[in-house]
């Protein structure tokens, strides 16, 4: 397994380590010894899986005051992948970083607690999965605006399909502080 780390402190991109031959191929997505050992976490509580079409777009998402770190992986097709980090006080604060996860490359990215999440679909459809360190919490939903020119994602996807919630999510600027998570050096 490689990591390679991102501009973001504490986000990474995971390559694990593929064996295959003509029959297929094997690869662990996910071993608490393994990647305790690499400082990910050794526990998640929920897992969840998404399909979405081309041009969909889904985030940014966060849940305070009970946030979730997340790894996420595709299953099947391709996304561009991004976090923001959305911790006040942070050094990092407001700024993101992305991968392009599928199917393929079978990438792994870790969004810790603290940081907002979402992703564009580039291929017809993706099968998107992610294991979360905490349980979702409708009443603790929260979001960013996807197009928020303050953080300035270069998403690769002209006119993306949104939910209204998406859609309508307040910019960075506009949430109260008590409503983002607080950086821990």
């Amino acid at each position: 397994m490689k990591v390679v780390e991102t501009d973001l402190p504490g986000c990474v991109v995971i390559e694990p380590a593929v064996f295959g031959d003509a029959r297929g191929f094997f690869f662990e997505t996910w071993n608490a010894q393994r990647y305790g050992e690499l400082g990910l976490p050794s526990r998640f509580v929920q897992s969840n899986v998404s399909s979405s079409s081309r041009g969909v777009l889904r985030g940014l998402h966060y849940q305070w005051p009970n946030p979730q770190g997340k790894l996420v992986s595709v299953l099947e097709g391709e996304v561009y992948d991004v976090a923001v980090d959305i911790r006040r006080g942070s050094p990092t604060f407001g700024k993101w970083a992305a991968a392009v996860l599928s199917a393929e490359n079978r990438r792994q990215f870790w969004i810790p607690e603290g940081f907002a999440h979402g992703f564009a679909v580039l291929s017809d459809r993706a099968l998107f999965s992610y294991l979360c360190t905490d349980v979702y919490y409708r009443e603790h939903d929260a979001g960013v605006r996807w197009n928020d020119a303050d953080i300035g994602i270069d998403w690769p996807v002209g006119e993306p399909q949104l939910s209204d919630k998406d859609a309508k999510a307040p910019f960075l600027s506009e949430i109260a502080r008590e409503r983002l998570p607080a950086y821990a050096a």
